[in-house]
């Protein structure tokens, strides 16, 4: 398809702050990548969530649920960093497809992008799409009394163990949802092929209900979200949301329900997603509550694991909202140490910001979307930013542009940040092939995991592949290219792998021997999911337990501080 392209240069923009050594941004520049709705079959209007993800072959993914080319259906598209588009795949209602693509996309490691439909038949459902445009859907929602949740907004993402992990924003337990006869929405798991489905968890307004944000996984290999209502704050039902943390068995804890001060001035109903800064704790929106006394209209937060949570900006502090109003979408912890994100609304002209903010919460608008001839540039942005791995940050918005109805843009917003390589999944054992994502990849010479060599594999300019070897530690992973060293955008954790045992079977109060590797620092085992009373690190390939009371035939796991690692066979637990 043809693109279009229209730029503008947003030169540094000097923001005078209260403390008294306020400084400089470097120059920025911001670009439309291309224009929604000039060519037939463009997808149209991207909204919330719209999740951007980068494929292996550097080029961005996400989906609308509106446009495509059969009666504005909805469409997966892809882009690239230079503005390209083409679509993936439209979704056509009339041979049985499910519609209304909110979601976006998330690439697993099949290689497949991930997303849901909220509409159609069925409630909606799950789909993957190949880069070459194959889709399968999979129509897992509805059931008896709509028990396995309907209208998923989010896109899944994959787990430590492989599974896909989401939510859906209405159905499970009407009884438990008083207040809304639809349900309050599930949590839910399904495997990569698609034949296995389970709901984990069934909100209930009181711990949180009707989630719209998508999961993320978190280091210590748990999931954690946000719901935009349900919560309640002592034995008071505040119907502001919450934070959650949920385990793959589906374990779940609020860490936070937020309006828990007066005024709701640390926020309330949020509806971005989560990010995990590098320093291990959560960072998000919220789309109303804080402190401004013009207009409660969101705030940045901060939350530890253990749910400590610190108001880091509250929007619409300034006459007008010039510093921007109700963040739709969540936050990208770009390679310069600081989170950006997106307001909907506020601003210059009342049509939206990008905002930067540090993790110790200083606060600066780095564009304003605006223009004099009506919004050509794009305006009320809802989507999460990306980092491309070429180190531009990328976005899209829901109405602007050049085309007939302004029907939204997608940008690029140039922080002058170095190119860099990222992981499709940021953990593994010694021995697991790690996909690696970045650019300029022809001609490498060296990969390798906080200073190990790896083996490696180019497969194209943009995808690589590497195998961790023994002695390999948690740490940067590190490309050699004819360019230049590109360094990862986060650490590798290394999982404790290749388990094996001897004996294979045997009673409660059997000693049992458990190799493999990164073993050091072990901080439990379980046979079939029971934790082992008694074990011993004997090395950092070697484990002694004894099989405790109450042991079920299954699998042994070993967990680490980096993470966890599961035996392939099973131990058969006797009399």
């Amino acid at each position: 398809m043809k693109t279009s392209h229209v730029k503008v240069q947003v030169f540094a923009v000097l923001v005078v702050m209260l403390a008294a050594s306020a400084t400089a941004l470097h120059a920025q520049t911001y670009a439309v990548q291309y224009n929604f709705g000039n060519v037939t079959c463009d997808p149209l209007n991207p909204a919330f969530s719209g999740i951007i993800a980068q494929g292996r072959d550097g080029n961005m993914y996400s989906s609308t649920a509106t446009g495509g080319c059969f009666g504005s259906n909805g469409a997966v598209f892809k882009i690239s960093p230079k503005g390209k588009l083409s679509v993936v795949y439209s979704f056509n209602h009339a041979i049985g497809d499910q519609i209304l693509a909110f979601s976006g996309a998330t690439l697993g490691t099949d290689g497949n992008f991930w997303g849901t439909n909220e509409g159609g038949d069925f409630g909606g459902n799950v789909w993957k799409v190949t880069a070459a445009g194959k889709e399968t859907p999979i129509n897992v929602f509805g059931g008896t009394k709509e028990v396995n949740g309907i209208e998923p907004t989010a896109p899944p993402v994959q787990g430590m163990d492989g599974n896909f992990y989401g939510t859906t924003n209405q159905g499970g337990n009407v009884t438990k949802c008083t207040y809304n006869f639809g349900g309050c929405g599930v949590i839910y798991r399904i495997s990569p092929s698609g034949k296995t489905f389970k709901v984990i968890y069934t909100f209930d307004q009181t711990n949180g209900a009707n989630p719209d944000s998508p999961l993320i996984l978190g280091t210590d290999g748990n999931f954690y979200g946000t719901t935009y209502y349900g919560g309640t704050v002592g034995k008071v039902f505040r119907n502001a949301g919450v934070i959650f943390r949920v385990t793959p068995a589906g374990k779940y804890t609020v860490l936070y329900a937020f309006c828990a001060l007066a005024n709701c001035h640390d926020g309330s109903n949020p509806i971005g997603g989560l990010v995990q800064g590098t320093d291990g704790n959560f960072y998000g929106t919220t789309e109303y509550g804080g402190t401004s006394t013009i207009l409660p209209e969101g705030v940045v937060f901060k939350v530890t694991p253990a749910g400590k949570l610190t108001v880091l900006n509250s929007f619409c502090t300034l006459a007008s909202c010039k510093d921007g109003s109700n963040p739709f979408g969540g936050l990208v912890q770009a390679t310069d140490g600081n989170l950006y994100g997106t307001t909907f609304g506020g601003g210059a002209t009342n049509q939206g910001t990008i905002f930067q903010v540090t993790p110790k919460g200083k606060f600066t608008i780095v564009h304003n979307f605006q223009d004099a001839t009506g919004s050509l540039f794009g305006e009320f942005p809802e989507v999460t930013l990306i980092q491309n791995t070429n180190g531009i940050l990328y976005g899209d918005t829901m109405n602007g542009g050049t085309s007939g109805r302004r029907q939204g843009v997608f940008y690029s917003f140039d922080m002058g940040l170095k190119p860099f390589v990222s992981m499709v999944a940021w953990y593994g054992a010694v021995g697991n092939t790690i996909e690696i994502l970045g650019q300029g990849f022809k001609g490498t010479t060296a990969v390798s995991f906080n200073g190990t060599p790896a083996t490696f594999n180019v497969v194209s300019d943009n995808y690589l592949t590497a195998v961790p070897q023994p002695g390999t530690t948690s740490g940067l992973v590190t490309v050699t290219t004819p360019g230049g060293v590109l360094t990862s955008n986060r650490a590798f954790r290394v999982h404790p792998g290749n388990i094996t045992f001897t004996p294979t079977s045997g009673p409660v109060g059997t000693q049992v021997t458990i190799t493999g590797t990164n073993f050091t620092g072990a901080t439990r085992v379980t046979f079939g999911g029971v934790k082992a009373t008694t074990f011993s690190v004997d090395s950092d390939t070697q484990i002694t337990a004894t099989v405790p009371v109450g042991a079920k035939t299954g699998k042994i796991q070993v967990t680490t501080p980096q993470g966890t690692g599961t035996s392939a066979t099973d131990f058969t637990v006797t009399q």
